[in-house]
């Protein structure tokens, strides 16, 4: 019998989403009155606990329970912690994996908070946050 070990850094049996952008993204909670965008972050915060959570211990809450329940009991103090928490644990998995695409928790307080005083703000920060999960979505396609 062959001495059999497991391979390190095998390809997961399951391919993340890698092909997110921000057009799609407007244009479709548009046309479904917001109903993709919650999809879209749900999706990303239990593709972030799969990916990241080997490496970090910490679990992000889940996105419906932020929009449906703690964002009015905390008249919306709850999602800006959980979108500089989500943020911020992109930017470290960027790094650990040596992925050359700056993103953390403080594009989310310049580009999405302050830029909303510009408008383009908020779409820029989210082009960032769907380019940066698309690349660690890739990373581990790739590498697992």
């Amino acid at each position: 019998m062959e001495n059999e070990t497991p391979v390190a850094n095998a390809k997961p049996a399951y391919e993340l989403r890698t092909e997110r952008g921000l057009a799609k993204y407007f244009l479709l909670s548009i046309i479904t009155f917001g109903i993709y965008a919650i999809v879209v972050e749900s999706h990303i915060s239990e593709e972030l606990n799969l990916v990241v959570t080997p490496h970090d211990n910490r679990r992000t809450m889940h996105f419906c329970l932020i929009y449906f329940i703690f964002s009015w009991l905390t008249m919306g103090i709850v999602p800006l912690v959980w979108y500089h928490r989500t943020s911020d644990r992109m930017g470290n998995e960027l790094k650990r994996r040596g992925l050359d695409y700056e993103f953390g928790a403080s594009d989310f307080w310049l580009w999405c908070i302050l830029g909303s005083l510009i408008l383009v703000g908020p779409f820029i920060y989210t082009h960032k946050r769907m380019k940066a999960m698309n690349l660690i979505n890739a990373d581990y396609n790739a590498k697992g």
